[in-house]
């Protein structure tokens, strides 16, 4: 089996959690609040900032041309088609500039972003398994809602953006890659790839729920008890 079967199958029950979540569920019914969404859209934008730079850093750890040019060209795909998208979301949901000056990341957005840059301090396939899942998890929603109807237009467009045609052939592009890196280390180091692919797959999850309960670095108000007399 290879090393993306085995750890995809290591991986379902975070991978159905993300499935199941009521925030994609929401996406596909097209009930999800439009202010959820649109605070998913802010945190993603920068999500996919660094998204982008760490596929940048991926290309500078690549040992030979051709997949530095492959790391480049997604790097570049992502600022250009992925932001558009958002920025074209944003337009659509009123976001200004001040929210834009009010805006600070989640608090798993910001771990999520960190866990990225931590991975990419080590090798190619350090940086690939961090990567991945954030591709292919999106790939597999886009496939699983292919046939949804939602009549906000905004859903209809995130959807037919991550089932799209192109889209796949990026995802199965760096499968491919990942377990080309994988193939014949030693079982350590696949653990220790595996484990970078979880905890990437744990913060997808987060980051629907982020989005859902629309996060802040904020304490729980705590509710004074009150005494009986």
């Amino acid at each position: 089996m290879t090393f993306c079967k085995e750890v995809r199958l290591e991986c379902a029950d975070l991978w159905n959690a993300s499935f199941e979540h009521p925030f994609v569920k929401g996406i596909a019914k097209g009930d999800l609040p439009l202010d959820v969404f649109k605070f998913y859209v802010m945190q993603d934008a920068y999500y996919l900032t660094h998204f982008a730079k760490v596929q940048a850093i991926g290309a500078t750890k690549a040992k030979d041309l051709k997949t530095t040019q492959s790391f480049a060209h997604h790097a570049e795909q992502t600022c250009a088609a992925e932001l558009a998208l958002h920025e074209s979301f944003m337009e659509l949901l009123g976001v200004t500039e001040e929210d834009w000056k009010l805006f600070e990341p989640s608090p798993h957005a910001y771990a999520y972003v960190s866990h990225m840059y931590r991975s990419a301090e080590g090798d190619l396939a350090d940086v690939l398994a961090a990567l991945l899942p954030c591709y292919w998890l999106y790939y597999e929603i886009g496939e699983r809602l292919k046939t949804a109807t939602p009549e906000e237009p905004i859903f209809q467009k995130w959807i037919g953006t991550y089932g799209s045609e192109w889209f796949g052939e990026l995802v199965n592009e760096q499968i491919e890659r990942m377990d080309r890196l994988a193939d014949g280390l030693p079982e350590e180091r696949r653990q220790e790839l595996k484990k970078r692919f979880m905890r990437s797959s744990y913060y997808e999850w987060q980051f629907w729920q982020q989005a859902w309960t629309m996060e802040t670095w904020e304490l729980p108000v705590k509710k004074e008890s009150v005494r009986h007399a």
